[in-house]
């Protein structure tokens, strides 16, 4: 197994959720086992923030053999106060942006810079 990178103690930008939520968007098919790894997580926490996402109507998923497949339930509206009126698929939109795909305002509009 890979060496996990070093822990940071403190506040982080995204919550467990959210990484497996993300996690599960890009691959639908992906083991706990590998969404564990990704997110730094144990297999046995990432079980239970699924089943949290399911409970909250955020993810369904489905049994093919051995494999389940999850369907992001991405209209889903965000829970907290804060971002009332947002939805899962926006917030997957802004994870799943590249740098390259990011679009800078136009220059006419671009803050300038203080003089």
């Amino acid at each position: 197994m890979d060496e996990a990178a070093p822990t940071r103690t403190g506040w982080t930008f995204l919550t467990n959720h959210a990484r497996v939520l993300a996690a599960i968007a890009r691959d639908p098919g992906t083991r706990v086992r590998d969404i564990a790894a990704q997110c730094l997580l144990t297999e046995r926490a990432v079980q239970k923030i699924i089943a949290d996402l399911e409970a909250g109507g955020y993810l369904t998923h489905r049994r093919t053999g051995r494999t389940n497949f999850y369907t992001v339930v991405a209209a889903t509206p965000l829970r907290h106060p804060a971002d009332a009126g947002s939805t899962v698929d926006d917030l997957l939109a802004v994870l799943t942006l590249r740098p390259q795909e990011r679009v800078a305002p136009p220059a006419e509009q671009a803050p300038q810079p203080p003089a």
